[in-house]
C-alpha cells in the first residue's frame, strides 16, 4: 500500500529549508525558494490525462487550512471537469471587465487611441458613427460578452437608413473587439463574425441623378417636404454642391449673409483647409426665416432633442430623400455628382472652377500648396448660374446652357 502522507504541521512549514518542498497530501504541496519564501501549489490531472498545476498564495498569507479548504474546492471542480487555471483565468477576467468592461467604455478607448493618427474630418465621423449608431444599443453591454448576434441588428438598423454607413460601423465594431483582446478583456480568440451580416450592396458610385432632365422632380421633391429644416439644408446641398455632414453641421458664425459666404473651418473640411463657399440668392431669404426659428441654437439645422449641442445629422437627409419618393435615385453625397457631371456638360464650367467649389484635395504637392478659396468670384458666379438654372428646369423655363463670364 501506498504510504499515507500527513498533513503538514505548522512547525514543519516554519522550519522547511530553502529548496525543500514539503507534500500534505492529495496533491498540495508547500515548497519554499531560494530565498525562503513559501508558497502552496496544487498539483493534478486535467481531463485529457495531462498534468498541471496552480498556485494557491504564499504562506503565511496563505494558511495551511485556507490552502486545504481552497485545494479541495478546486477537486470538486475538477470532479465537474471545470480545469482550475481556466476558471481562475475566466475569473480574473470577469472582474477586470466589471470595472473596465462595458462597450462604451472600451470603444472610447479605441476612438482615443485610433484618432491619433486620424485626419479630423475621419474622427468626426468616427464620433457620429458611435455616438448615433453604435452606443444607443451596445453602450452598457459587457465587452466580455458581447456577441455577433447582440451587434447584427444594430448594423441592419444602420443598414437600413444608411448603407455605407453600415459597412463603416461594422469594420469600428471588429476593431473595438480586437482592441479588447489585446487589453486582455476578452478571450483570445473571441473575435467577431459579422462577415455576411449585412446584404450585399452594388459597389460603384453614390447613386446620383446624371440627367437634366431629372432635376425638375428633384427639385419638387424637395420643395414638398414639409420640414422646414431638411427642406433648407437640403437645397444648400443641391445648390452649393457641399457635403452632406458639413451642410448638417453649418453654424451660425459661419454664415455672412450679406456678402453670401459660408465660411467653413478647417476643422469641418475632409481637406483640413478652410473653404469659403458662396450662396445663391434664393438661399438667403430662407437661411434669415431660419435664423428667426433656431432659437439660442448655434446650428442653423439643430437636432430636435438637443438643439444646443447636437444638429441634424446628415443621414437624416438621405432618409427624407428615400420617403420622399427618391429611394435608389439618389443620395445627398450624390448631388456633388450631380453638379460636376451636369454643370460641365450643360454649362460649361471648367473642370479646375468645379473642383474648387466641390473642394476636391489638389493632386501634388505644389497644386495642394494653393489656397482653397480659389476662383472665389468666379464660383459665386457659378453657385448663382447653378441655381438659376435648376431653379429655371423646375419652372418650365427655356434655359440656354452657356457660361456667362462675370462682370
Amino acid at each position: 500500500m501506498p504510504k499515507k502522507i500527513l498533513n503538514l504541521t505548522d512547525l514543519q512549514i516554519r522550519t522547511a529549508k530553502p529548496g525543500e518542498t514539503k507534500y500534505d497530501g492529495k496533491g498540495l504541496e508547500l515548497i519554499v525558494d531560494a530565498n525562503g519564501n513559501r508558497r502552496w501549489i496544487l498539483r493534478y490531472r486535467r481531463s485529457d490525462g495531462r498534468r498541471n498545476m496552480v498556485g494557491l498564495g504564499s504562506y503565511p498569507d496563505v494558511s495551511a487550512s485556507a490552502a486545504r479548504i481552497e485545494a479541495e474546492e478546486i477537486r470538486q471542480k475538477l470532479r465537474q471537469e471545470i480545469d482550475p487555471v481556466e476558471y481562475k483565468k475566466s475569473e480574473k477576467l470577469k472582474q477586470k471587465t466589471a470595472i473596465r468592461g462595458a462597450f462604451k467604455v472600451i470603444a472610447e478607448e479605441w476612438y482615443t487611441h485610433k484618432a491619433k493618427g486620424w485626419a479630423k474630418e475621419t474622427a468626426r465621423k468616427a464620433r457620429e458613427i458611435l455616438d448615433d449608431s453604435l452606443f444607443p444599443k451596445l453602450a452598457k453591454k459587457p465587452i466580455a460578452e458581447i456577441s455577433s448576434a447582440d451587434i447584427k441588428p444594430v448594423l441592419l438598423e444602420i443598414h437600413e437608413r444608411a448603407p455605407r454607413l453600415a459597412v463603416k460601423a461594422r469594420q469600428y465594431c471588429n476593431q473595438i473587439i480586437g482592441y479588447a483582446i489585446q487589453a486582455g478583456l476578452r478571450e483570445d480568440g473571441r473575435e467577431l463574425s459579422l462577415k455576411g451580416a449585412l446584404p450585399d450592396s452594388t459597389k460603384g458610385h453614390y447613386a446620383a441623378i446624371t440627367k437634366s432632365n431629372d432635376l425638375p422632380e428633384l427639385l419638387k421633391a424637395i420643395k414638398g417636404i414639409d420640414s422646414i429644416y431638411s427642406k433648407v439644408a437640403l437645397l444648400v446641398c443641391l445648390y452649393t454642391a457641399s457635403r452632406p455632414g458639413v451642410v448638417a453641421g453649418m453654424r451660425w458664425n459661419e454664415l455672412d449673409l450679406e456678402n453670401k459666404e459660408w465660411h467653413i473651418p478647417a476643422s469641418r473640411m475632409k481637406s483640413s483647409n478652410d473653404h469659403i463657399t458662396p450662396l445663391p440668392d434664393q438661399l438667403i431669404p430662407m437661411l434669415k426665416e431660419l435664423q428667426g426659428l433656431t432659437g439660442e441654437s448655434p446650428f442653423v439645422f439643430p437636432g430636435f432633442r438637443d438643439p444646443i449641442n447636437r444638429h441634424i445629422h446628415r443621414d437624416s437627409l438621405s432618409k427624407v430623400l428615400r420617403e420622399n419618393g427618391l429611394r435608389n435615385v439618389t443620395v445627398t453625397h450624390g448631388f456633388r455628382a450631380t453638379f460636376r457631371t451636369v454643370a460641365r456638360e450643360r454649362l460649361r464650367i471648367a473642370p479646375d472652377i468645379l473642383e474648387a467649389q466641390l473642394a476636391h484635395a489638389k493632386k501634388g504637392e505644389v497644386q495642394s500648396a494653393y489656397d482653397r478659396t480659389q476662383f472665389l468670384t468666379e464660383r459665386h458666379h457659378l453657385v448663382q448660374q447653378w441655381t438659376d438654372y435648376i431653379e429655371a428646369l423646375g419652372n418650365n423655363e427655356i434655359v440656354v446652357p452657356l457660361f456667362r463670364k462675370a462682370n
